[in-house]
């Protein structure tokens, strides 16, 4: 029998009442280093169960191959996590959205557009059964029904707001049963007719997502199931940021107001996020409606927990609000950590990027150019390499568009940028010489992670012309940045500073401790801090400093890398002891 059963209207853990009251806290957007300081004050505000998807795409980043360490070491976080004395709740997907890269769904997977995702296609379906083969085992110590803090798991992820096809989310139920997982499974959607309609199963216990208007949507769930606990898996406190856009927030006083409302009503919880994280790397995922607008590097999520782990005005009065309603531990309130102080870091080595690409091994050559996902590029840049037969003023035309942003360079000279975004396919260009070299720099701006468009291939789209004519016999390269070592930086020369290029500098530290990266005058790329890859960085906006977890830092001697795409107006860098996420929407 379950740890975790259900009555006429609410939970029991171990044949006694119990309410969840949980926060989402995602481990692969933490520093494990952090990751106890983060349950101990998950705790510490009155939650007793913690929340977390499984990233599909990380734990299986290959075929067949499992990766379950450093920031993918679940079964540490799941230790942790019993140790501070708090309940689970998994979610494994398939899907997660979690404006995550592609949703969560693997990049390999994906990029085979004949297979229908999230559907009972037996070839969606074995690849997601072969992948819970591999990952169940190392978990299953960690379930409630062996002694350990997972409570409860979910089928899918708002499966109601992406389809209807009722086996397929059968075949997800059966998949985690029948490989050992004996605890609740429930459904979560978000809390109308139509999506608790197709999303949810007979048998499982469906649950609900909102940030407002809680009486109507614990009511729309009580007609959906007119027994069971009622519970809001997803209550929404803040929200995430895309590039260009405003840093989102919501008053903590609004927030507080709502989560007592919940709890009146006796209802469980989940807060979404009580500590977003960051998207470290390469991470984050996108949203595609009527226009395709990536997701910002930091997921602050104006949650209970800042990005860098520091109570903010949600924890405190979401404590407060907790404590009407159950137990909050005796103990004072956590404080905000320790911040390195400001320190200046001058990058005073540098490497342009183009002629170190154009110099590796292994460039693919083919008539028309290929997209990323045909050359097995699933993150990152990709350098596309031909030459113009014709000279003369003209467009440039890329058939279908650029996935996701495009830099263009006739003869090593910028000549302009197309963008997704934008729906940019034609570019104005001068070609001062027949033979003149075309250079394309394409840049995966992250997978959309909702709705029909996961899985949007990434690179060249289509074949592309000048003057109307195509151009053949392409060379592509993947743009190596998992070995910065092998960059061969020399002296900076802030002449040249304005074509895309590596930049180096070094800094002391004395005593190990959080801080923010911000960059005054440099326009977009990617920034690393002793080889950790913090993510990208843009001078659009919304988000202004980078987080820089302290364990990524050492004493004495660090070093700090940036790949700058455009220019920048000198190569100066700061970390400051406070994050700038952007103005605030209205």
């Amino acid at each position: 029998m379950p740890a975790l059963t259900t009555s006429s209207d609410g939970f029991l853990l171990h044949g006694e009442p119990f309410r969840i009251i949980s926060g989402a806290m995602h481990y692969f957007r933490i520093h494990p280093d952090q990751w106890a300081d983060r349950l101990r004050k998950a705790r510490l505000m009155g939650l007793n169960t913690v929340e977390t998807y499984l990233p599909w795409n990380l734990h299986e980043p290959e075929p067949g191959t499992l990766v379950l360490d450093g920031f993918l070491d679940l079964p540490r976080w799941l230790r942790l996590a019993q140790e501070e004395g708090l309940h689970v709740l998994l979610r494994p997907g398939p899907f997660i959205c979690a404006e995550w890269d592609d949703g969560g769904l693997p990049a390999w997977l994906v990029a085979d557009h004949d297979i229908p995702l999230r559907t009972s296609d037996p070839r969606f379906t074995a690849a997601f059964d072969r992948y819970l083969e591999q990952l169940l085992p190392p978990l299953r110590p960690h379930f409630a029904a062996n002694g350990g803090p997972v409570i409860a798991v979910q089928v899918e992820n708002e499966y109601g707001a992406y389809g209807d096809d009722t086996a397929y989310l059968k075949h997800v139920e059966q998949a985690l049963r029948s490989r050992g997982v004996e605890e609740l499974l429930f459904t979560c959607d978000q809390a109308n007719a139509e999506h608790l309609g197709t999303g949810s199963l007979p048998g499982t216990l469906a649950t609900v997502t909102f940030g407002s208007r809680v009486e109507e949507n614990l009511a729309a769930l009580r007609t959906h199931q007119p027994e069971g606990p009622l519970m809001c898996a997803e209550f929404w406190i803040g929200w995430f940021d895309h590039w260009g856009g405003p840093h989102h927030t919501r008053s903590a006083t609004d927030a507080a107001a709502d989560l007592d409302r919940l709890l009146n009503a006796g209802a469980s919880v989940n807060i979404y996020m009580f500590h977003g994280g960051t998207n470290f790397g390469f991470t984050n995922g996108a949203n595609h409606k009527h226009a395709y607008e990536p997701t910002i590097t930091s997921y602050d999520y104006d949650a209970a927990l800042t990005e860098s782990g520091d109570p903010g005005p949600k924890y405190h009065a979401f404590r407060e609000v907790i404590a009407r309603h159950a137990p909050v531990p005796d103990e004072p309130a956590p404080s905000k950590g320790p911040k390195l102080p400001l320190t200046d870091v001058d990058l005073d080595r540098r490497a342009p990027l183009l002629p170190y690409v154009r110099g590796l091994a292994g460039a693919v050559r083919s008539e028309d150019p290929s997209t990323m996902n045909e050359l097995g590029v699933h993150t990152g840049y990709v350098l596309y390499r031909t030459t113009v037969p014709a000279s003369g003023d003209g467009l440039l035309h890329f058939a279908g568009g650029v996935g996701d942003r495009a830099q263009v360079f006739v003869d090593g000279a910028s000549v302009g940028v197309l963008e997704r975004e934008r729906h940019d396919e034609t570019l104005p260009v001068r070609v001062p010489h027949a033979g003149a070299v075309l250079e394309v720099l394409v840049e995966n701006m992250g997978g959309v992670n909702y709705g029909p468009r996961i899985g949007a291939p990434k690179g060249l789209l289509g074949p592309v012309s000048f003057q109307g004519d195509a151009l053949h016999g392409w060379e592509c390269r993947a743009v190596p940045l998992d070995d910065l070592d092998a960059v061969p930086f020399g002296p900076s020369d802030a002449a040249t500073d304005a074509v895309p290029a590596f930049h180096r500098g070094t800094f002391d530290v004395d005593t190990p401790a959080d801080t923010f990266l911000a960059l005054p005058g440099w326009t977009k790329g990617q920034a690393w801090i002793n080889g950790f890859h913090l993510g990208r960085y843009w001078n659009r906006g919304p988000q202004r400093t980078l987080y820089v977890p302290g364990p990524v830092l050492r004493p004495g001697p660090n070093e700090l890398v940036l790949l700058e795409l455009h220019a920048t107006t000198g190569t100066r860098a700061q970390l400051t002891d406070t994050p700038d996420l952007g103005p605030e929407n209205d």
